[in-house]
């Protein structure tokens, strides 16, 4: 799951995020009903976007998420879908966070994986040459 090539009619790709993102100083809101509404809330978006979550852990005070996605969205453009839809909602939904001007930090860590290192990557380039 998450692992396998995926195709479109124009595309064959394996692309991976890992993201770490923060609500707003480091606040822990995220338990009991409001972290199984986030976890509700990003699923709808990633199944709505065309992701597939790989791995997910919601801490109290920051979220993992793990997800496989399409080369036709890029890393911010995904994590503005999800800070920009939970945060609206969750702050609509649940009154002790509607004084809150955004639920989310502005930041976050964002890092690739695959099924190959980069010194594989280099190789197959490199051989490219030749190759008859």
């Amino acid at each position: 799951m998450g692992q396998e090539y995926r195709r479109t009619q124009t595309t064959v790709s394996l692309i991976n995020y890992h993201f770490v993102f923060c609500p707003r100083y480091r606040r822990k809101v995220l338990v009991k009903e409001v972290e199984q509404r986030f976890r509700k809330l990003l699923q709808e978006i990633c199944r709505e976007h065309e992701l597939i979550i790989v791995a997910l852990e919601v801490m109290p005070d920051h979220v993992h998420l793990f997800v496989n996605a399409l080369p036709s969205i890029s890393p911010s453009e995904i994590m503005a879908k999800v800070k920009g839809v939970t945060s609206r909602r969750l702050r609509q939904e649940f009154k002790h966070l509607q004084h809150l001007p955004s639920l989310w930090t502005r930041s976050f860590f964002c890092s690739t994986a695959g099924n190959v290192s980069s010194d594989t990557i280099q190789r197959y380039i490199a051989e490219q040459k030749t190759r008859g």
